[in-house]
């Protein structure tokens, strides 16, 4: 009866999993085959998304064997009479060897690609296509478009908490953001990237991506950072190079253009604590 049990209640979850998916519409499936990764828009999240779907993959392999072993175990040692006892084993060396090495080279494995992978989400080109220093504030964004205007003046653009600001991208060329906050820890990401960053302030982390599909995308703010945190929110358009430098162009015409990145001014270098001294707690010295 246990084991009919077992075998019901696999039968309707995996039923019901099944349903679901059937049920829903494209995006959906596509999500579900995705194993509910966003699609990479990018060189190097695809990398990602293949760590990602090869990880689910060992993972589900585990599983059917793991599970496979238990209810052969419960089918093949099942008490099967009132009178009868199982055989008692007090251990078994060979298979505690198995399972004790086993793991040890499963998490040998996924250590190994995933530095590898982060090694190259992280790796910086000495000389991207293009810059952008990224400023996270409470609560909202402020892209500057590093010496990208006429002269090397700066075309930027800023969001409010009420106004969602958008980032513009050229499609294909190298991109390195440059991640300045003046006020408290935020978090840069865009899902299709698969990538995000901490923005901290008085350090100024750095990454860089190539998108290569050009689209309408979304971003936001991964870090609680405070009240408004859930208005943190920008939008990504990925465009061909003439309608990236046109929209710099628009900029400029508008006047959102300044003679140097607009990084916060004073208050990103003068937070409490960034002044490191011999007294401070955790100091270094």
């Amino acid at each position: 009866m246990p084991v009919r049990r077992v075998a019901s209640g696999v039968l309707v979850v995996a039923t019901l999993m099944f349903l679901s998916a059937c049920g829903g519409d494209a995006a959906d499936a596509d999500q579900i085959a995705r194993l509910a990764m966003p699609e990479p828009i990018t060189e190097t999240g695809t990398a990602t998304y293949d760590l990602w779907r090869w990880s689910w993959l060992a993972a589900m392999v585990t599983g059917v064997i793991v599970w496979g072993l238990i209810l052969w175990v419960v089918v093949r040692y099942r008490r099967r009479n009132d009178d009868e006892i199982p055989v008692q084993t007090r251990y078994n060396l060979p298979l505690e060897i198995f399972y004790t090495i086993a793991p040890i080279m499963m998490v040998i494995v996924f250590f190994y690609w995933t530095v590898k992978v982060q090694d190259e989400a992280i790796a910086l080109e000495p000389e991207p296509d293009t810059v952008i220093d990224v400023v996270g504030q409470q609560w909202s964004w402020t892209f500057n478009y590093t010496e990208q205007g006429e002269g090397g003046a700066t075309p930027y653009t800023s969001g409010t908490a009420s106004q969602i600001p958008t980032l513009v991208l050229p499609v294909d060329r190298s991109v390195q953001f440059n991640l300045h906050s003046p006020d408290v820890i935020h978090n840069f990401g865009v899902p299709a990237f698969l990538m995000k960053m901490d923005v901290i302030p008085g350090r100024v982390n750095k990454f860089q991506v190539t998108p290569t599909t050009e689209g309408d995308y979304m971003g936001k703010c991964f870090e609680l950072c405070g009240t408004y945190h859930s208005r943190m929110l920008f939008n990504v358009k990925v465009v061909s190079q003439a309608d990236y430098d046109a929209y710099l162009a628009d900029l400029a015409d508008q006047g959102w253009v300044a003679d140097e990145p607009l990084l916060g001014g004073s208050d990103a270098t003068t937070q409490a604590g960034l002044d490191e001294d011999d007294d401070q707690e955790g100091s270094q010295e």
